[in-house]
């Protein structure tokens, strides 16, 4: 009976203990770790204006039912109200807020009627914080059997979760070194899954593997801003960075996407959802475009819609293809569930549906890390796949190999006859094109000589012609003059027998005889024609050498040799000798310049004036036009200090673009068959190219030709190569 009745009184005592533990805002702390979501009072301030005096007054408290409080995504400000009993002999208690996005958290503690003020705030530097932890925890001076009364005021704006828990020194710096461990876990498998196939990506060059490595990244970022280490570690003294939250799972969204699409082949196994997916990208830049406005809202509402439709879209792609038989897509199956698993959990830990403990807070690092293994794993495998496939070639390959072998083996012993029968007709065609190839040298030879003999004869013809006027004015004065010295010379005579007469009647009669001599041969016009007649002759012979001279300068024997030349004296020896062809018919107009001699060799040059001023006469002649005056304007000058330069105009018909473009080609002409082989201008132009010169053509079609020659006045000396 004793022993019933004492388990009664223990039961009774029991159930007021929980009863006294569970009141609305009274938390009676023990020692051991505490969830107290059930154990205060809330009053949401929504325009955020309430001081701790009016809310102290004014506000009216509402019980919490849950264990973890879950606001939502809410612009209010939230008052949690409760009191803490402390029932053990350690005055340091620790209320720990353990979802670090909170954006500020303000302690208001109730000390002799008044109330001291402890925050933590994103907008303050880490360091600020006086216990040093990525939740946000304040370290609470409660003496045994002592209860005080708090007030927090929430402040957030993302969605505000509150899982509040009151932990012993001992408490949390055990859940602290949990889970360091846990985290740092975690984020070993990540950096380890990335440098792994990052190096990867190097060694294969496949996409796939670069986007994962970027998946890996931005998620484990993502992962570690919302368990608050990167505040922590990256940018403690850079609290502005943290409102830049929604980036990381953004990118870390993309490049999940550019993953699916390139390790599942979407585009060509599921272009619908491929398409469908490409927008969600789309979705992706513009939640960050927001983010980095301000506008953290709406980032943070189309990441929410975008990110489920893109996980759901990606496992019904993945099912479709693993029943399909496709084997990439029943690792991702695999691994994407997991982690989709380890969300679903963490989420319904957010949301009160599971409770706040050990598992549940551990469910998305846990998913992640098991993901990133297994999509390794994948991609792993389909380099296994990769490598069957190549194996199956290759196979194949000395398979066909084979076979070509056979086939090359029948084949080779008829193309050995072939290329025996088609090297006996090649070396016949060879021997063929040898002959002709001779031929084509003896003509071109034949051409080339024929065109020296030709410029030989036109050389040949002008000095015949112009030695001829002055050989033919001194042949026909030497009838007359021999007529007059023979007259003279009787005269002479008849005074030579005065020397005979032995008289002087004799000697009167004799001198009468000699001066009736005189008379009947006119002396004195014998006298004056004898004058007239050499001075013809004189004249003539006179001619006959400027014209052997002219022929010395322009033949020049010395034309393989690079000297000093007057370059006037070769265009007046080349006109001398161009007379005949030009006659009366062509007029000439000279305006040879005061120019230094120049160092080239003299009868190339003297060649090129030759062609050149032969083609000009024989176009004049050959198109002479009403009321134009056939005219021929040389003209020579000092272009500056080292170049003199030679014009040679005509006005003749001129040229059609079409020929000016043809002209220096060789055989090219517009001559008549027979009159021109066309090597003259193509010979031309190789004279003044070894000279170092430059030959520009003038014309227009009805207006004329101007041939411009440039020389330099010295230049190197280089063998000059007779024309080909």
């Amino acid at each position: 009976m004793e022993l019933n009745l004492c388990k009664k009184n223990f039961l009774t005592f029991l159930l007021l203990l929980i009863s006294v533990t569970t009141n609305a805002g009274q938390v009676i702390f023990d020692g051991t770790d505490i969830t107290i979501g059930k154990n205060v009072e809330i009053f949401e301030d929504s325009l955020g204006t309430r001081t701790i005096s009016e809310v102290i007054s004014k506000a009216k408290f509402d019980k919490s039912y849950e264990d973890t409080p879950n606001f939502g995504l809410s612009k209010s400000t939230f008052w949690i109200k409760f009191e803490i009993t402390n029932k053990t002999a350690d005055n340091n208690v620790f209320l720990e807020l353990a979802y670090p996005r909170i954006q500020s958290c303000y302690l208001f503690t109730k000390e002799n009627n008044k109330f001291t003020e402890e925050s933590i705030s994103w907008n303050d530097p880490f360091t600020k914080r006086s216990v040093k932890h990525q939740n946000i925890v304040f370290k609470l001076n409660i003496h045994q059997n002592q209860t005080r009364e708090y007030y927090l005021k929430i402040k957030g704006n993302e969605q505000i979760v509150l899982p509040l828990i009151v932990r012993s020194e001992m408490g949390f710096f055990q859940f602290t070194f949990t889970n360091e461990i846990i985290s740092g876990i975690h984020m070993g498998v990540l950096i380890v899954m990335m440098l792994y196939n990052f190096f990867l990506y190097f060694s294969i060059r496949e996409k796939s593997y670069l986007y994962y490595v970027f998946y890996i990244l931005f998620i484990g970022l993502n992962q570690i801003t919302i368990t608050g280490y990167t505040f922590k570690f990256l940018w403690p003294n850079t609290p502005a960075l943290n409102k830049y939250f929604s980036i990381f799972p953004a990118l870390g969204g993309i490049f999940a996407i550019l993953f699916f699409q390139n390790f599942l082949h979407s585009r060509e196994r599921a272009p619908s959802i491929h398409r469908i997916l490409s927008a969600l990208i789309v979705a992706f830049v513009l939640s960050m475009v927001f983010n980095l406005l301000g506008l953290d809202s709406i980032s943070y509402r189309i990441i929410d819609v975008t990110g489920p439709a893109a996980a759901l879209l990606a496992l019904v792609v993945a099912i479709q293809l693993s029943l399909d038989g496709y084997r990439p897509a029943k690792f991702y199956l695999v691994a994407w569930s997991i982690f989709l698993i380890g969300i679903v959990l963490y989420t319904l830990r957010n949301l009160n549906i599971l409770p706040y403990n050990t598992f549940t807070n551990y469910t998305m690092q846990a998913g992640t890390a098991i993901e990133v293994i297994l999509l390794s794993f994948a991609l792993a495998d389909k380099i296994n796949i990769l490598k069957k496939e190549k194996e199956v070639s290759q196979a194949q390959a000395l398979r066909i190999s084979m076979e070509n072998e056979k086939i090359i083996l029948e084949q080779n012993a008829f193309l050995e006859k072939s290329v025996n029968e088609r090297t006996s007709e090649l070396q016949f065609a060879n021997k063929e094109l040898n002959i002709t190839l001779t031929k084509l040298k003896d003509t071109q030879t034949q051409l080339i000589d024929s065109e020296k003999m030709a410029s030989l004869g036109q050389l040949t013809a002008g000095i015949a012609h112009e030695i001829n006027n002055p050989i033919n004015f001194v042949s026909s004065n030497i009838r007359p003059l021999r007529r007059d010295i023979d007259d003279i010379l009787e005269i002479l005579d008849s005074y030579d027998e005065v020397e005979q007469v032995d008289s002087i009647d004799s000697l009167k009669l004799k001198m009468k005889e000699i001066q009736q001599l005189k008379e009947d041969l006119d002396l004195d016009y014998v006298k004056t024609e004898l004058v007239t007649l050499l001075k013809g002759m004189e004249d003539g012979a006179h001619r006959t050498v400027e014209i052997v001279k002219g022929l010395k300068i322009f033949s020049r024997i010395d034309e393989t040799d690079l000297n000093l030349v007057n370059i006037n004296e070769g265009v007046e020896s080349t006109l001398i000798i161009l007379n005949y062809q030009m006659g009366n018919s062509i007029h000439l107009v000279k305006e040879l310049g005061n120019i230094p001699s120049i160092e080239c060799y003299a009868g190339k040059l003297n060649q090129v004036f030759m062609n050149i001023l032969t083609n000009s006469i024989y176009a004049l002649l050959k198109d002479k036009q009403e009321n134009k005056t056939p005219t021929i304007w040389v003209k020579s000058w000092l272009k500056d200090p080292e170049h003199i330069a030679i014009s040679m105009k005509d006005n003749g018909p001129g040229m059609t673009p079409e020929v000016r473009a043809k002209i220096f080609e060789p055989f090219f002409t517009t001559k008549q068959v027979g009159d021109g082989t066309g090597l003259g201008l193509s010979i031309v132009f190789k004279i003044i190219e070894v000279h170092h010169g430059n030959i520009q053509v003038n014309t227009e079609v009805g207006q004329g030709t101007e041939f411009l020659i440039t020389l330099p006045v010295k230049r190197a000396t280089l063998p000059i190569p007779e024309p080909q």
